[in-house]
């Protein structure tokens, strides 16, 4: 993405201080290698179930480029921080603190092997973002990567679209826009969109890209998202922008005048499309399939009338496929509930609590704003989509939000040469002492 012309801080940068004029120090920059290891950890939390493929791609394949790249990314992140520097925060400590219920309910077994695994995935998840703190300091390096990376992705399928639009559209999903090159649900197709369009939007009032950049970013991302039918994200995104950009209108024009062309714009859209908008919402479905969420409720209900001991209801069953019955769970808390019990429950709780706390006591600032429409994408998202208790793209954007809240750490001060003594003769030493 393109900048405004001023010197930032990019990257690729190397990790030295140097000199500047008026003997002020230079700040470290993020190492190039940095962005690899956050697109590796995306590369992760894609998963391995979905559509259909254009190209049969066998689950286990999937499963090899996901978990090898989780493992590569930690090879890297610790390659470049072999000293293990480390920025410690709430956000951090709260998600190591997870771990421990995790393993607790996994160490049973009640959910298989596979939960020791899972955990293995998910430690391995936060050390890596341990690795990173090192260079969270609330710029916007690291919400750069997320973009580029959210948008590879959505080329991929964009060109599955036109590749076989068949595959990407299949009937199975109601003609929503799947991925035909690699398997992704709508959802997630969706949510990538969603959440790279709210903070390029977000980085085009702040001056940190130009119109022509944001514009090949944000058009095609939501155009796929159309396509996808996906009301959360939708929602979502709206949502979210609306409560990041409100928090910039005290101090931005740029803000001011983004809501002034919006809400009228808004207004003219939902009046002269409303029947087309009520459309594309429901999605053929009917008002009582609407108003059971598309069979999710039953799926809670059922979950929280299922019988468990003291020790479930406190640390959970262990770390699942976010399923109860054979169905997918479909919400966020539940889903903690059921693999993490109530003690996960409370410490999700607390993370979101504590980010968005910290974002309310920031003073109004671009990083500020793409951390408060993350929190407020992700808590929105929480109740009809699972993943805010294990190694997930959710995790990611709230580890974004928390390296935008970071502080700039402070930099030491340069030493001042040392000035060379000059040598005093002999004599004209004994005629000062004289």
């Amino acid at each position: 993405m393109g900048g405004d012309g001023r010197r930032e801080g990019l990257p690729g940068g190397v990790d030295t201080a140097g000199g500047r004029p008026g003997g002020e120090p230079r700040p470290a920059g993020t190492p190039r290698i940095a962005g690899i290891v956050w697109g590796l950890l995306i590369l992760n939390t894609l998963g391995s179930a979905g559509a259909k493929t254009i190209v049969p791609l066998p689950r286990s394949l999937i499963q090899l480029v996901t978990m090898g790249a989780l493992v590569a990314a930690f090879a890297l992140a610790l390659a470049v921080n072999l000293r293990l520097r480390i920025r410690a925060g709430a956000f951090l400590f709260l998600l190591t603190l997870l771990l421990v219920p995790s393993l607790i309910s996994s160490a049973n077994l009640e959910s298989g092997f596979g939960a020791l695994f899972r955990c293995a995935r998910l430690a391995l998840f936060v050390g890596t973002l341990w690795l990173l703190s090192r260079w969270w300091d609330g710029g916007p390096t690291f919400a750069r990567h997320h973009i580029r990376m959210y948008f590879a992705v959505l080329g991929s399928v964009a060109a599955g679209l036109v590749i076989s639009p068949g595959a990407a559209l299949p009937e199975l999903y109601g003609g929503r826009l799947v991925g035909a090159l690699w398997p992704l649900t709508p959802p997630q197709i969706g949510q990538y969109a969603a959440v790279i369009v709210g903070l390029t939007v977000l980085l085009l009032l702040g001056r940190r890209t130009d119109g022509a950049s944001a514009a090949v970013v944000i058009v095609p991302s939501l155009v796929l998202l159309a396509l996808t039918h996906t009301r959360t994200a939708t929602l979502g995104l709206l949502i979210g922008l609306a409560l990041a950009i409100g928090s910039l209108v005290l101090t931005s024009a740029a803000a001011r005048r983004f809501f002034a062309w919006a809400v009228p714009c808004a207004v003219v859209a939902a009046v002269g499309f409303a029947s087309a908008l009520q459309a594309w919402f429901l999605r053929g479905q009917s008002q009582e399939n609407l108003s059971s969420l598309t069979g999710r409720q039953k799926v809670w209900d059922a979950l929280l009338a299922a019988p468990r001991t003291a020790s479930e209801q406190l640390f959970g069953m262990g770390l699942g496929d976010k399923s109860f019955g054979g169905l997918p769970i479909d919400n966020s808390w539940l889903a903690v509930y059921q693999e993490q019990g109530l003690t996960g429950v409370a410490l999700v709780a607390t993370i979101i609590i504590v980010l968005g706390a910290v974002a309310l006591l920031r003073p109004p600032s671009l990083p500020r704003a793409c951390a408060i429409f993350l929190i407020s994408y992700c808590a929105i998202a929480s109740y009809t989509e699972a993943g805010l208790g294990d190694a997930s793209p959710y995790l990611l954007h709230l580890a974004l939000a928390a390296s935008l809240l970071a502080t700039p750490a402070a930099a030491a001060p340069l030493p001042k040469p040392e000035v060379p003594r000059r040598r005093i003769p002999r004599w004209a030493r004994d005629r000062e002492v004289i």
